[in-house]
């Protein structure tokens, strides 16, 4: 992989932390829903880097894991359109010059990423959980289902999982859970620019369907010109009804074609 264009070789090596000090482990922890005991401990070795590397990835791989996907999503606060999740299968120690946590990239910056990643990656793929499905099961089931389509989605199997915060209890797979895994693992960062820009594409299009609330710019987020085009519009079809700043609106009359949501129970039969 070393001849891939723009592309930087990761060198960094780290110890394998299940063989580090038990002492050096001990630390606090934050909530990670879908995992056993819903805590997910932040180790010493475990801090939040710029740059992500391959250092999780090669654990994995050391232990026989062949095909490590990193899994991230996006939307999870907005109050409108869809949360989003990708999984990407980078090839091993291929990273595109520049790769970071999207939220930390500039959007012509996460575009040519994406073009790149999806260019180079063994295998990528996105799923989508409606605002319909949102209100219905919540944001937390939604965003497992989006985590767990996308990585039934992928052409080639993962036989490892790396997750940010979240496990995916209906995967029979390998995973480990991580703290900012966008910032720790290359892989996990790639998924989040591919569902970052996949999804900004979407609520700009969603903007041009229903105008008025500046979607296109806030990407549904509860920004002040979103707030205040739904107390002059009321609520669209996109809009997340159980969220608190749009409960207890009415939709107005404008639009009567409330988007299906786009989940297939066809793809969860790939880990069945």
């Amino acid at each position: 992989m070393s001849g891939m264009p723009n592309a930087r070789r990761s060198v960094a090596q780290i110890e394998d932390p299940a063989n580090s000090p038990p002492t050096a482990r001990r630390g606090l922890s934050v909530s990670a829903p879908g995992s056993a005991d819903g805590r997910v401990a932040i180790a010493a070795w475990n801090t939040a880097r710029l740059d992500p590397d391959f250092a999780e990835e090669r654990i994995l791989w050391s232990r026989g894991y062949r095909h490590v996907a990193g899994i991230d999503e996006v939307g999870r606060g907005c109050l409108a359109g869809p949360v989003t999740s990708a999984a990407v299968i980078l090839p091993p120690d291929w990273l595109p010059r520049g790769l970071r946590d999207s939220k930390l990239l500039k959007p012509e910056v996460r575009r040519s990423l994406d073009v790149e990643i999806r260019a180079h990656a063994v295998t990528w793929s996105i799923a989508f959980v409606g605002p319909e499905l949102i209100d219905r099961i919540n944001i937390l089931q939604a965003t497992l289902l989006a985590s767990t389509l996308a990585a039934a989605r992928l052409s080639v199997r993962p036989d490892a999982l790396l997750l940010d915060a979240v496990s995916l209890p209906e995967v029979p797979v390998h995973q480990r859970v991580l703290v900012s895994a966008d910032r720790l693992c290359a892989s996990v960062a790639a998924a989040s620019v591919i569902a970052k820009v996949a999804r900004d594409r979407l609520m700009e299009e969603y903007d041009e369907l229903y105008p008025g609330y500046a979607l296109a710019s806030n990407k549904g987020y509860a920004a002040p010109e979103h707030r205040a085009g739904l107390d002059a519009l009321g609520l669209s079809p996109i809009h997340r009804v159980s969220f608190a700043p749009c409960r207890n609106r009415r939709q107005m009359a404008l639009w009567d074609d409330p988007p299906a949501d786009a989940v297939d129970p066809d793809d969860l039969k790939s880990f069945g």
